[in-house]
């Protein structure tokens, strides 16, 4: 009989090693990082991206070999703003910590205004809205805004406003963003860990103190920019991982964000 128990044990034990175990990031995967290439979106005064060869080809050895340079700003394409980029003191692009990059997510949907008004400013009022809806915005969530403006990437014209270069035509931006007062409403009224916006900017296009930007960083929360197409997403109940380039000192960098939306299995 004491044979037998342990056998029984034996198997018991051997079957639950046998079962294949959930794999924690199976679900749905979302790319919102736009491609970075001669067509990548900058900012109107900022260096563009450019990448030169330096290898491509089959080499004396036989093998294929290819490697390039490239370069660029830190703000242009999917990036993300460090807080310093507007806030003296505050935390470079590698001081934030990875926590602050990845977390639950929600996204509010505002493109049926953004549509028809390309200098929409978000508003508490809307904030408010989705919540009414979706419940209270989840203690450190990560917070996406949808604007609608990603379906016109890489058209600069529609997407700017401008598809001109230089400080002359700042004043020619038009895209939507966060409104000042809705961002320090957040700040003060909800615990967040980062905001992103699919426009070039977390201010409107045609801002020109950005007090967003300068009232988010002063809070050290970093702000993602051109992310990509939402659509995909539900309004909550979503993983984002944001992970910028590790650039010592930088105000930004390019960024590679996914949101991640779990089985439902």
């Amino acid at each position: 009989m004491k044979s037998l128990l342990i056998f029984v044990l034996v198997a018991a034990f051997t079957l639950s090693c046998a079962q294949p175990t959930k794999d924690p990031l199976a679900g749905t995967w979302v790319d919102l990082s736009h491609d970075f290439g001669e067509d990548t979106i900058y900012w109107v005064t900022a260096e563009p991206f450019k990448r030169t060869t330096v290898a491509e080809g089959k080499t004396e050895g036989g093998y294929y070999y290819s490697a390039y340079n490239f370069s660029g700003a830190e703000h242009g394409g999917t990036h993300i703003d460090s807080p310093i980029h507007f806030a003296e003191g505050k935390k470079t692009v590698d001081q934030i910590d990875i926590s602050q990059l990845v977390g639950p997510a929600v996204r509010i949907d505002v493109s049926s205004k953004a549509t028809g008004n390309v200098d929409y400013q978000i508003t508490t009022e809307d904030i408010q809205a989705w919540e009414a809806t979706n419940g209270k915005i989840p203690e450190w969530s990560i917070i996406l805004l949808q604007t609608g403006f990603a379906t016109r990437w890489p058209d600069k014209k529609t997407y700017l406003g401008t598809d001109q270069k230089g400080p002359e035509v700042v004043k020619d931006l038009h895209f939507p963003g966060l409104h000042p007062d809705a961002a320090k409403w957040l700040v003060e009224n909800r615990k967040f860990k980062a905001i992103g916006i699919d426009t070039a900017s977390i201010d409107y296009g045609q801002s020109t103190k950005f007090e967003t930007h300068v009232e988010l960083m002063t809070h050290n929360l970093p702000a993602f920019e051109n992310v990509g197409d939402m659509s995909k997403l539900p309004a909550k109940g979503f993983q984002i991982f944001a992970f910028p380039m590790k650039i010592k000192g930088g105000s930004g960098g390019p960024l590679r964000i996914a949101a991640l939306i779990p089985s439902t299995n």
